[in-house]
């Protein structure tokens, strides 16, 4: 299953299961908007990141973006914690982890807590913790300050994006221990 209908089978689910949630976000970005993002950032958007960005665009509106944290985002989803990454959000974050050079730290370019490579598509609200896609293959990683950042977590976006779903079908059937669905919304114990 590619990422786009992984993607659109996520959306059915919280769709059906959590409506209010998937009521709240928004439409898709453009071609226009994501060109201008590789050039400011100065990496391609992965294939992968493109074509679900063309489907959601997960920035909020700017009226309710918060200037005082490093992310923002549609809190509760897919998680307590951590959120989806609109391009804005993904821009802002990249610009504050990548470094000249490349990686971060500099003398460890094989095992770096940060490279230039890597597009972070989730993260929480410090920019502290989250999920990023490398640019140079498509997997998936995780990074958390102070520990040692994880490569290829996920083969693809597409792995990534069933995951969450077998999360949500789960809460779904009650079977989550953490989560439950109270009015339409996700709700996090």
């Amino acid at each position: 299953m590619g990422v786009v209908e992984s993607w659109s089978r996520l959306m059915s689910l919280l769709r059906q299961h959590a409506p209010a949630d998937h009521a709240d976000l928004p439409g898709p970005a453009t071609e226009q908007i994501l060109a201008a993002a590789e050039e400011r950032m100065g990496v391609p958007l992965p294939e992968d990141l493109r074509k679900w960005l063309l489907q959601n665009n997960l920035d909020l509106p700017e009226e309710e973006a918060d200037d005082e944290v490093e992310c923002c985002g549609f809190a509760g989803f897919p998680d307590e914690g951590t959120f989806f990454l609109g391009i804005r959000a993904m821009e802002k974050l990249y610009a504050n982890r990548s470094r000249p050079g490349g990686f971060d730290p500099p003398d460890r370019p094989d095992n770096p807590f940060w490279r230039n490579d890597w597009v972070p598509f989730l993260s929480d609200r410090d920019g502290w913790a989250g999920k990023f896609i490398d640019v140079r293959d498509g997997r998936v990683g995780r990074w958390r300050v102070g520990e040692i950042t994880i490569t290829g977590e996920y083969a693809s976006l597409a792995r990534y994006f069933d995951s969450v779903a077998e999360m949500l079908t789960k809460v779904a059937d009650g079977s989550h221990p953490v989560c439950e669905v109270i009015e339409g919304r996700l709700h996090w114990s």
